[in-house]
């Protein structure tokens, strides 16, 4: 029997990678610890070039305190070899993220003394039910490293929720790299559809979307979302820019306004959303209409990343914006951002709300709103907002 840990650098997707390996290794009779474990696994994220930094810093980490570490996920698939000159015992696992278990697996060895199950990691489960990216935006390298766009029969997303509520998950994220492009033609089932039958199974508590484009924001989907109890009233719709030019050159198929006049359909949800700082191109009108798109949307978090040219993209040779400009940019967003959430929460007082506890002290509200509040992780607990710290709302 092998030792191991597991870890996950980027978004929801990969934490979904990581625990789908984390589960066959366990299903193989191995032992997961956090100290002094034999295989180490660093799901590695290549979205930024920060991001390859980090992942090759863990993996480089891992290293020196395991006997073999294997490196999965995005960053593993990455053109070129952002691993390269790492010591002999780390090994860089290619291919699709459906085979990746098995190969991981396959590599450490199965053993005699399997386990049934694996026991409950967090009180939050992330359910992949589509993978990969048919669109190509300029600066993506994600469909390079991932794929075309396919989705997982609604019976195998349907059965994966049962058994994450089984384990004692009371929330469920619906997961993939272009969330609103699932289908399961041969079953009839749309992403709305899907959310309707999810939000029926016993044992939900809570059902929420990941990220999805603005363009798959649609009147069926929303109204999915409104008529199904258990679903969260939040929407993470990336915006990228809030200008046309930009979002031309990023060739992103939907202009400000689009953007806009789409997002009309959630009135009444929370929206965060992902931007990018310093696109080729982009001059200080440019940022000052993102600025402006940002607020007139009522967006609340958003998630600043600089532009960070990719391998294989159509532009990994540009980077007109100096590095300082995207620093000075990012703060301004940050800070606007920081501003928005404080008076989304202020909005809250004296109001009620039912809080998912994820870790002691804090969780969730239905909108995804954090709260300071008392329970135990895993806990539904009926809140009263009294205070709004920077930390999020403080309940009675």
């Amino acid at each position: 029997m092998a030792s191991f840990s597991v870890r996950f650098l980027g978004c929801k997707v990969s934490y979904s990678d990581a625990q789908e390996i984390r589960e066959r290794l366990l299903g193989d009779g191995h032992h997961q610890t956090q100290e002094g474990a034999d295989v180490a696994v660093v799901n590695a994220c290549c979205v930024t070039h920060e991001a390859v930094r980090k992942s090759r810093h863990a993996a480089a980490r891992a290293a020196r305190t395991h006997s073999r570490v294997f490196v999965t996920g995005c960053g593993a698939n990455l053109a070129g070899d952002g691993f390269a000159g790492l010591p002999q015992n780390v090994t860089v696992v290619r291919g699709r993220s459906e085979e990746t278990p098995d190969l991981v697996a396959d590599a450490v060895g199965p053993i005699g003394c399997v386990q049934a199950d694996a026991r409950i990691d967090r009180v939050r489960a992330f359910v992949r039910v589509q993978d990969g990216c048919s669109f190509s935006c300029s600066f993506c390298v994600v469909p390079l490293v991932r794929g075309a766009s396919r989705s997982r029969p609604a019976t195998a997303v349907l059965a994966e929720i049962r058994r994450r509520t089984n384990q004692g998950h009371r929330e469920i994220v619906l997961t993939g790299i272009n969330l609103g492009c699932y289908r399961d033609r041969e079953a009839g089932y749309t992403l709305a559809r899907l959310l309707r039958e999810a939000g029926k199974l016993p044992g939900v508590s809570r059902l929420r979307l990941s990220s999805i484009e603005v363009n798959h924001v649609s009147a069926e989907l929303v109204t999915a979302m409104r008529e199904t109890p258990t679903v969260s009233r939040h929407l993470h719709v990336p915006l990228q820019s809030g200008d046309d030019t930009i979002l031309r050159g990023m060739s992103r198929r939907y202009t400000a306004g689009t953007f806009l006049r789409r997002i009309e359909h959630a009135e009444g949800f929370n929206l965060t959303s992902d931007v990018i700082v310093g696109f080729p191109g982009e001059d200080g009108a440019a940022f000052e209409r993102t600025l402006g798109v940002v607020a007139r949307a009522g967006i609340t978090k958003v998630h600043v990343f600089p532009y960070s040219p990719r391998p294989g993209t159509r532009t990994q040779t540009d980077d007109t914006v100096p590095a300082d400009v995207k620093k000075e940019r990012g703060a301004r967003l940050r800070e606007a951002s920081r501003a928005a959430c404080l008076a989304h929460w202020r909005a809250k007082l004296g109001r009620e709300d039912i809080v998912l506890v994820d870790r002691p002290g804090r969780g969730y509200g239905d909108d995804y709103s954090p709260w300071l509040v008392k329970g135990s992780p895993g806990e539904l607990v009926h809140a009263r907002a009294r205070a709004v710290t920077e930390e999020g709302i403080l309940a009675a």
